[in-house]
């Protein structure tokens, strides 16, 4: 155990490691590799359960109360983990920074816990892609999530989905909202766009959090794939793991920190969008410009 959270909390090599537990370098990568996929197996259930419908409210009510975003129950974002290039793997995991990458996706709640983790998609794939095969997609549109059914937003009548937030590297859909244009000019759109932007910083302060404490994403990860995915699984469960079992844990970070992280943005992507998506996001948009909702915010 203390070889391998060593290895993710340092990000140093297995020969530096072996030298320091004077084991052999290959000694160290069997345990690394091993005691990964053990803390996966044994705390995955634990700190990443299956969300039942009261406790997708729960996540709820902390956007509204934390973030002042009503009938949200995450913030969704995905993040290009850097690798080293696989051996005959030609542009399979190639991305558009030009870099080798395997894709993070993740659903983050109000307090910055990881709800939901998607990793192995490959750096070339598409990012709108990602999302659109991934089992959340899926899930959310099948509903066998245990969403709970549309109520009306705080102090109104518009009765609204329960939705997830992203940013424009998303498709817009009547579960999931994105900004609009930017640099309109319309101030109703400016409003929204705070707002969503607002409460979409709880994933970006997941993603700090974990780099900060895991600096093995400050380089290169020198893995093969299937290895690197479940070291993204280790180190999300482990973030878990820590936040709700630590009375202390830190809440905030230094926003610069992902700037000089191995962990790169998705590209913003356009797309079509179905007309009830568009009536969904005006709701919002409608909530947030209005008496009630500009008084839940009286900073903007």
């Amino acid at each position: 155990m203390a070889v391998c959270l060593r290895f993710l909390a340092t990000g140093d090599s297995h020969m530096t490691i072996s030298f320091s537990y004077r084991l052999g370098h290959s000694t160290v990568n069997k345990i690394v590799k091993e005691t990964c996929k053990i803390i996966v197996d044994q705390l995955m259930s634990e700190v990443l359960p299956e969300m039942t419908t009261e406790m997708w409210k729960a996540v709820a009510e902390d956007f509204w109360l934390l973030w002042n975003f009503p009938n949200c129950l995450g913030a969704l974002d995905g993040k290009h983990v850097v690798i080293e290039a696989p051996p005959n793997s030609g542009s399979l995991f190639f991305n558009y920074k030009s870099t080798f990458s395997i894709v993070l996706l993740a659903l983050v709640d109000a307090k910055c816990n990881f709800i939901y983790i998607n990793v192995g998609a490959q750096g070339k794939n598409h990012d709108a892609g990602i999302f659109m095969t991934s089992s959340l997609r899926q899930r959310l549109e099948n509903g066998t999530l245990n969403i709970p059914q549309n109520r009306a937003l705080p102090g109104t009548n518009i009765v609204a989905p329960y939705v997830i937030i992203g940013d424009s590297a998303f498709p817009l859909k009547t579960y999931l909202l994105r900004p609009y244009p930017y640099n309109s000019g319309n101030r109703e759109f400016e409003v929204f766009n705070y707002r969503l932007g607002l409460a979409r910083r709880c994933v970006e302060n997941a993603f700090g959090i974990l780099t900060q404490k895991f600096r093995i994403y400050q380089g290169r990860i020198k893995m093969n794939p299937a290895s690197v995915d479940n070291i993204i699984l280790t180190t999300c469960v482990l973030h878990n793991f820590i936040r709700k079992n630590s009375e202390n844990e830190v809440n905030s970070f230094n926003l610069e920190s992902l700037e000089d992280s191995s962990l790169n943005n998705l590209r913003s992507q356009g797309g079509s969008a179905s007309s009830q998506a568009f009536r969904e996001r005006e709701k919002f948009k409608v909530f947030f410009n209005s008496p009630v909702g500009i008084s839940s915010m009286s900073e903007y």
